[in-house]
C-alpha cells in the first residue's frame, strides 16, 4: 500500500513539476521523508533520479517538437554553475549529517531550510508584479547564481525547486512558462552531474530496486502528461497551481520538522 502511494506521488509530482518547472523533487523528497521508511540519503538519491528522468524527457521532447523557449546563452551558464553547486551541496549535506549522532536528524535541518525557501518564494510570487526585474547576461554572474541554486538544491535533495522560478523571473525577467522550461533545462544539467558524481565516488545508497524503477518510469510518464497540460493553460493558471503547491510543501515541511525533532 505504501509503495503504491510512493508511485502515485512520483507521478503526480512529475506532472506538476513539468507544468511549473520545479522538477518534482521538492514534492517527492518531503513526502517520502514523512513516511520515514528510508534514510534521508536514500530518499535524496531516489528523488534526484526521478527528477532527472522527467526533466530529460521534457527538455528533449520540447527540442524535437521545436517548442523549446530555452535561452541557452543564459541557462547553460546557470546549469554549469548549478552542477558545480550541486557537488558542493552534497559535501555540505555530508558535513551536516556528520554533526549528529542520529544521521536522520539532518532531515529536520532540511525541512526547516526548505520551509524558509518556500515561504520566501510564495511571498515573492504574490508580490512579483510590484518588484522590478533585471536582464542579466554576464556569464560569470549567471554561473555564480547557478552555483547558489545548485548548492541549495543538492543539500535539500530536491533536484531543483521553486527558487529556480524566482531567480529566473527576478534576474532574467522571464515569464512563468518560459521560466519553467529554462528551469527544467538547468535541473537536467545539474542532475546529470550529480548522478555521475554519486556513481563515481561510490556513494550510491541502498534502495528498493523494483520500486525505484517503477518510480522513475512514473517520472517520465508525469513529464508526458505535464507537458500536455502546460501547453493548454496560461501563465496565470500556472501561477495559481504554483502557489497552491507551495502551501502544501510548507505544511509537509512542518510535519517533517516535528517528526525528525
Amino acid at each position: 500500500m505504501v509503495e503504491l502511494v510512493f508511485i502515485l506521488v512520483s507521478f503526480c509530482a512529475s506532472v506538476i513539476g513539468a507544468i511549473c518547472g520545479i522538477g518534482g523533487g521538492v514534492i517527492i523528497k518531503p513526502v517520502l521523508d514523512a513516511f520515514g521508511l528510508y534514510s534521508v540519503s536514500t530518499v535524496s538519491f531516489m528523488s534526484g533520479c526521478i527528477v532527472l528522468s522527467m526533466t530529460a524527457y521534457s527538455v528533449v521532447k520540447a527540442n524535437l517538437a521545436h517548442e523549446s523557449v530555452i535561452e541557452k546563452g543564459v541557462s547553460t551558464w546557470l546549469g554549469i554553475g548549478a552542477a558545480l553547486g550541486g557537488l558542493l551541496g552534497k559535501q555540505l549535506f555530508d558535513s551536516v549529517k556528520a554533526l549528529f549522532d542520529n544521521a536522520d536528524t539532518v532531515g529536520a535541518v532540511q525541512a526547516a531550510a526548505l520551509f524558509a525557501i518556500t515561504l520566501g518564494t510564495a511571498v515573492y510570487t504574490v508580490k512579483r508584479d510590484k518588484i522590478k526585474t533585471h536582464h542579466l547576461k554576464n556569464p560569470v554572474l549567471c554561473a555564480a547564481i547557478g552555483l547558489a541554486l545548485g548548492l541549495m538544491s543538492a543539500f535539500l535533495g530536491i533536484g531543483g525547486g521553486p527558487i529556480n522560478l524566482v531567480v529566473l523571473g527576478f534576474f532574467f525577467s522571464m515569464q512563468t512558462k518560459t521560466a519553467a522550461q529554462n528551469s527544467l533545462y538547468i535541473i537536467l544539467i545539474s542532475q546529470i552531474t550529480s548522478l555521475l558524481f554519486t556513481i563515481v565516488t561510490g556513494k550510491v545508497p541502498e534502495f528498493p530496486v523494483v520500486l525505484f524503477a517503477v518510480m522513475v518510469c512514473c517520472g517520465i510518464l508525469g513529464g508526458v502528461v505535464g507537458r500536455k497540460i502546460n501547453s493548454r493553460i496560461d501563465n496565470a493558471a500556472v501561477d495559481k497551481l504554483f502557489l497552491g503547491l507551495l502551501t502544501v510543501i510548507m505544511l509537509i515541511c512542518c510535519y517533517n520538522f516535528y517528526q525528525y525533532c
